[in-house]
């Protein structure tokens, strides 16, 4: 076959393949069987391999992912991803279309199945697709095409040469979840605690081979940039991205009325669970193009959509133990052992149970049968224990008065309901400390995830912070799972994070009330290591943002003779001691973030202004009026109206404990 021959080969094959794939994916009516489209594709690879010059990005051939990224570029949307307003029941959703009846007129809605993903945009050049991003903070991403690139349900070329940005939801199917999950159980690897978790950590890797490996999938539903763009609905924009060659959700319906709105966002409350994928909510949006404009935007979301969000589950369940686990700070944190039970779309078997107090209050014993909610993100509680299915063989629950890891005698600080170890050289809190120093908001070392810390401490490796910068070569090739490429790439990133600005030092080394946003607050005011250790807590003070507590927790952590040796080590290893600008990222996998949270009442050891900034600062919105957009409140002595409002609400109560045990998890 000469060149001329082959060109018109392959062009045929990827022609066949794309209607192949876009039948298989997108319109779920396959015309061939599989080894046929094997047998095609195998072609194509051979020909593309003896014409090199005939390979292009947009092959079917080319979704196996490239060669592995030593990081992510950012991306910026110049149509920003903008967030949706929230609606919790019926009354909400009558609000939002009040305010859009006062606006306009004879107008429709679109609903739309709320994807439990991970944001998306596409963008396309001539038909081609060029990039694809995370949504970041909705005006800056990240760009994951190659990932992208993977998920077959995503035409590397569409039928039009359009240039244009559509968003989606990439997701991952929930057979797909469960294979996942079962293979890390059986690798001895931590498993994804729901399928949005594995998709966001499927696509955010590196290694494109590991995204295409996890089978994902994806649901477009919206235009972002379009200049060609001249169709007047959103109904009929959906319908020309079908034809385009992109996936949408099939389950799309629109309306003439809210009340049709509210049965169809009844309607998916019961049958969620029928769909081989997760959703949480329904999204509704006025179909006129026109109106949409005319409604426009708030700051943070548009007027013409809102996201209904389905109510928090709660399931009934067996506790079998109660487990302590050591935090970074030593306070002793129990945890429900449950027998696992489905709640709001994923399998629950442990559940937070705060503090000896709470167990207490609540009469939680072992071997109680317990009702158990999980809403939204917030970690699952034990809610009240069904007392009606008692045998008398329950026992009651006794907090231990050594430390369950190293024996110490526990002791329980003073206005506090935590009990904690406060033996320094715990290996407990030595390991969870190294796990926050490494983490991505902290020092950000790539390839020291908390199985390797631990495998480290197991061989007797680490026991500082300073013993990570000792690490060589020897050291590490001996732990299993660590071949050479692996070995390089980690000593790689340990030695680059010596370069870190300051402030990712100070929130790494765990100092007690300071957030990520205070250590940024800390750095960018003393400029130096050294300038911050010798100041006395009075001066700490008069920095803007930071309170008595905390400024007393700084001031008494650098005095402490082992954290001085700490730092000098640190110098002499190569750290960087200097404020460089910039500010540490938050993470979305904190608890808060996206959050909205309402403190009420006197706290006793957080100023409101300390704990406001550490909430913010872990991507929380702290406001200062309950509603049904309220995700949490947190009550301190003689909470008024606000916790009763919250009550009836139905929205997450906790004390004021609780919310140290979160922020220093």
């Amino acid at each position: 076959m000469n060149r001329e021959e082959a060109a018109k080969r392959i062009e045929e094959l990827r022609d066949e393949l794309r209607q192949y794939n876009y039948e298989y994916h997108v319109l779920d009516d396959p015309s061939v069987p599989d080894h046929v489209y094997d047998q095609k594709l195998h072609e194509l690879i051979q020909l593309e391999e003896e014409q090199p010059d005939l390979l292009t990005d947009d092959s079917p051939s080319q979704r196996v992912g490239g060669e592995p990224l030593d990081k992510f570029v950012k991306v910026d949307h110049e149509v920003p991803m903008l967030s949706l307003g929230n609606a919790f029941g019926e009354g909400d959703l009558r609000d939002f279309d009040r305010r859009i009846r006062e606006r306009v007129s004879d107008y429709r809605y679109v609903c739309e199945l709320k994807i439990d993903g991970l944001a998306v945009s596409l963008r396309y050049e001539d038909g081609r697709f060029v990039r694809g991003a995370t949504r970041g903070d909705g005006k800056t991403g990240e760009d994951i095409t190659n990932n992208l690139r993977t998920i077959r349900s995503i035409p590397l070329k569409i039928k039009e040469e359009e240039t244009i940005e559509v968003r989606g939801e990439a997701f991952m199917p929930k057979k797909s979840f469960l294979a996942l999950n079962e293979a890390r159980e059986e690798d001895g690897q931590e498993v994804f605690a729901n399928p949005r978790n594995a998709a966001a950590g499927s696509l955010r890797q590196l290694d494109p081979k590991i995204a295409a490996s996890r089978n994902l999938d994806i649901f477009i539903y919206s235009v972002g940039q379009w200049e060609a763009g001249s169709i007047s609905s959103h109904s009929e924009r959906l319908k020309f991205l079908r034809e385009l060659g992109f996936k949408t959700n099939r389950e799309t319906k629109t309306f003439d009325s809210i009340e049709e709105v509210i049965d169809y966002t009844e309607e998916w409350t019961l049958k969620r669970s029928e769909l081989d994928y997760e959703i949480d909510g329904i999204v509704i949006k006025v179909d006129s193009v026109d109106q949409q404009e005319e409604l426009g935007f708030t700051a943070k979301s548009p007027r013409w959509a809102i996201a209904y969000k389905f109510p928090a589950e709660e399931a009934i369940t067996k506790l079998h133990d109660i487990e302590l686990s050591v935090g970074r700070t030593g306070a002793i944190t129990p945890t429900a052992i449950l027998e696992p039970v489905q709640v709001a779309g994923t399998t629950v078997s442990r559940a937070s149970l705060h503090n000896e107090d709470l167990i207490i209050e609540k009469d939680i014993r072992i071997g109680d049968t317990v009702v158990i909610k999980k809403a939204g993100d917030i970690i699952p509680e034990v809610v009240r224990v069904v007392t009606d299915e008692r045998t008398g063989d329950e026992q009651v629950f006794r907090m231990p008065e050594e430390c369950p890891v190293c024996g110490s005698k526990l002791e329980k600080i003073e206005e506090e309901v935590a009990w904690r170890c406060v033996n320094p050289n715990c290996e407990a809190q030595l390991k969870e400390a190294l796990i926050h120093f490494v983490s991505r908001n902290a020092m950000n070392i790539d390839g020291l995830g908390e199985k390797v810390i631990e495998q480290l401490f197991d061989n007797n490796l680490i026991h500082t912070i300073a013993d990570l910068y000792k690490l060589n070569r020897d050291d590490l090739i001996q732990l299993e799972r660590m071949g050479e490429k692996s070995v390089a790439n980690l000593l790689s990133a340990i030695e680059t994070s010596k370069e870190n600005s300051l402030e990712r030092l100070l929130f790494g080394l765990g100092i007690r009330y300071v957030g990520s946003k205070a250590a940024d607050t800390l750095a960018s005011h003393f400029k130096t290591m050294d300038q911050l250790m010798k100041t006395y807590a009075e001066d700490l003070e008069e920095v803007p943002e930071i309170g008595s507590k905390m400024a007393d927790s700084i001031a008494t952590y650098f005095e402490k003779e082992q954290v001085q040796e700490l730092i000098t080590d640190l110098k002499q290893l190569g750290l960087n001691m200097d404020y460089l600008g910039g500010t540490v990222e938050v993470s979305t996998d904190s608890i808060f973030y996206d959050k909205t949270v309402v403190l009420t009442g006197k706290l006793e050891t957080l100023t409101r202004g300390e704990a406001k900034e550490r909430i913010e600062a872990l991507g929380g919105n702290v406001t200062g009026s309950i509603s049904q957009k309220t995700d949490l409140l947190v009550a301190g002595e003689d909470a008024g109206s606000k916790l009763e409002k919250a009550r009836n609400l139905d929205v997450e109560v906790w004390s004021e404990q609780q919310l140290i045990d979160a922020l220093e998890a």
